[in-house]
């Protein structure tokens, strides 16, 4: 057995995936198989829980207007 993965939101793996989809449709032998892609986005989760907190606290922040703003021209006079 062969595995090949496409990614059909590419302009190639679309054209792949109609070629496909014309000349092999119903042969015996050949047969696509799709992928959960919500089970392999948390599979493929690769952050620490810890980072992620830190992530999701700061949105947090930001959403409530606890920010710090930065000037471009001094900016450790503006962190200090």
């Amino acid at each position: 057995m062969t595995t090949i993965k496409i990614n059909e939101r590419t302009k190639t793996g679309k054209a792949f995936m109609a070629m496909f989809e014309t000349f092999f449709k119903g042969v015996d032998g050949i047969e696509v198989v799709e992928e959960n892609s919500k089970k392999n986005k948390k599979e493929e989760n690769f952050y620490s829980p810890e980072f992620v907190a830190k992530i999701k606290k700061a949105e947090e922040n930001i959403k409530e207007g606890k920010t710090t703003r930065l000037n471009p021209e001094d900016i450790w006079g503006s962190i200090l």
